[in-house]
C-alpha cells in the first residue's frame, strides 16, 4: 500500500516565505502543498475548499493574527497545525498561548544572519508536518463558547515555570494511560519514569502519543520541557530535569541501578524538587517497591502538590504505599480522580 502523502495549506502575509515553506515542503515525497494564503480570511476559504491534512500557519499576519484565527478555526474545523513563529512574534506571544489555542507544535522562523537557516526550518518544519498529520484534534470541535471556557481551566500565564512529575512500575503503563488521557493539550510540561526495559518505551510513547492531547515522547538527552509534551525516561537510563537560562530541560544519563531501577523515579522526582520545588506537582501510580518515595517528600517538603494512586485502584500498592507511608503524599486517590486533581492542582499556579 503506497504511503498516505500529508496534503498541507500554508498561510503566511509574505509572498517569499510562502514560496521558501511551499517550495521546501514540496520536496518531500511524502508532502504536498494544495495551497497557499496570505491572510487568515483567504485561509479559511481555502481550507473549505481543499481539505488539507495540516496548515502552517504564521503568527504575526495582518488583519487577524494566527492565535486569533486558531481560536475561530479550531471549533469550526478541527485540523492539525503548526504554528511557523518570528522571534518578535515569540516574544509577545508565549508558546503555551499558541498550543492553548489549539497548534500541535510550531518551528521558529531563521535569524536573518544565519545561512542555514532557511534549510534547518524546512527539514524540522518537514518533520512536524508529518507527525502533526497523525493527530487526533477533533476534540476541539466544540462552540466558540465552549471552546473558550475549556481553555479557561487553567492559566495562561508562566506555564513554563511549572510541570508535573509522573512515577510508576508494575502496572504503571495502562495507569499513566488512564491519567495522562485525561490531560488537556494545553497542560505544563509532564516528565515521567515508568520502569520498562530498552526499546519498550520507545513504544509505549508512540502509542500514547496517537491517543493523549498531549504530545508524548521518549526523552532525548537536552529535551526542552515545555507546556504541552510530555517527556518519557528512555529505558536503562536515568533522567533529571536542569534549568538552562529561562528554559528547562532534561538530562539523560548512565549510571548505577537506584533503587533497583534504571531510569528510577528517585532520580527524577529528587531534581524536581530541586529545579522546581512547589512549582510542581508530583504523581505516584501502581508499582512495586519504593523507588521514588523519597524524592517525592523532597518534592512535598519544598512546597508541591502530591498525589497518589490508592490501593484499591492499584495492581501493586508498593510505591504509593511506601511514598505515603514517609508523609509524601497530600491524597491518596483513585486511578480515575488523579487527573482531575492533577488539573485542580495546576489551577493553583
Amino acid at each position: 500500500m503506497a504511503k498516505k502523502v500529508v496534503r498541507v495549506l500554508v498561510v503566511d502575509d509574505m509572498a517569499l516565505t510562502r514560496t521558501i515553506i511551499a517550495k521546501g515542503l514540496d520536496m518531500d515525497p511524502g508532502i504536498e502543498v494544495v495551497a497557499k494564503a496570505s491572510d487568515p480570511y483567504s485561509a479559511r476559504e481555502m481550507i473549505v475548499k481543499y481539505k488539507p491534512d495540516v496548515v502552517t500557519l504564521d503568527i504575526e499576519m495582518p488583519r487577524m493574527n494566527g492565535v486569533d484565527f486558531l481560536k475561530k478555526l479550531m471549533p469550526q474545523y478541527p485540523l492539525p497545525v503548526v504554528m511557523v513563529s518570528s522571534f518578535n512574534a515569540r516574544k509577545n506571544l508565549q508558546i503555551d498561548e499558541v498550543l492553548r489555542a489549539g497548534a500541535v507544535d510550531y518551528v521558529m522562523k531563521p535569524d536573518a544572519n544565519d545561512p542555514d537557516g532557511a534549510a534547518n526550518m524546512i527539514m524540522e518544519l518537514r518533520t512536524k508536518v508529518k507527525l502533526a498529520s497523525t493527530k487526533d484534534v477533533s476534540h476541539w470541535k466544540h462552540s466558540p463558547q465552549a471552546a473558550e471556557e475549556r481553555n479557561k481551566k487553567l492559566p495562561a500565564s508562566h506555564w513554563n515555570e511549572y510541570m508535573i512529575a509522573i512515577g510508576a512500575s508494575t502496572g504503571g503503563t495502562e495507569a499513566i494511560k488512564e491519567v495522562i488521557t485525561r490531560f488537556p493539550a494545553n497542560m505544563p510540561g509532564v516528565v515521567m519514569v515508568q520502569h520498562m526495559p530498552v526499546g519498550f518505551t520507545k513504544m509505549f510513547a508512540d502509542r500514547l502519543n496517537n491517543i493523549c492531547e498531549m504530545e508524548v515522547r521518549e526523552a532525548e538527552d537536552g529535551d526542552q520541557i515545555i507546556p504541552g509534551r510530555i517527556l518519557l525516561a528512555p529505558g536503562a537510563k536515568h533522567l533529571k530535569v536542569f534549568r538552562r537560562g529561562n528554559s528547562y530541560h532534561v538530562k539523560i544519563f548512565d549510571g548505577d541501578l537506584v533503587n533497583g531501577h534504571k531510569p528510577s523515579v528517585e532520580v527524577m522526582m529528587q531534581s524536581v524538587a530541586e529545579v522546581y520545588g512547589k512549582r510542581s506537582v508530583g504523581v505516584m501510580l501502581t508499582g512495586m517497591g519504593g523507588d521514588g518515595a523519597d524524592g517525592m517528600k523532597s518534592m512535598h517538603d519544598a512546597g508541591a502538590g502530591t498525589v497518589a494512586q490508592n490501593e484499591a485502584t492499584c495492581v501493586v500498592f508498593g510505591m504509593p504505599k511506601v511514598a505515603w507511608e514517609k508523609g509524601a503524599v497530600d491524597k491518596l486517590l483513585p486511578l480515575q480522580s488523579i487527573a482531575e486533581e492533577v488539573i485542580n492542582l495546576v489551577n493553583k499556579f
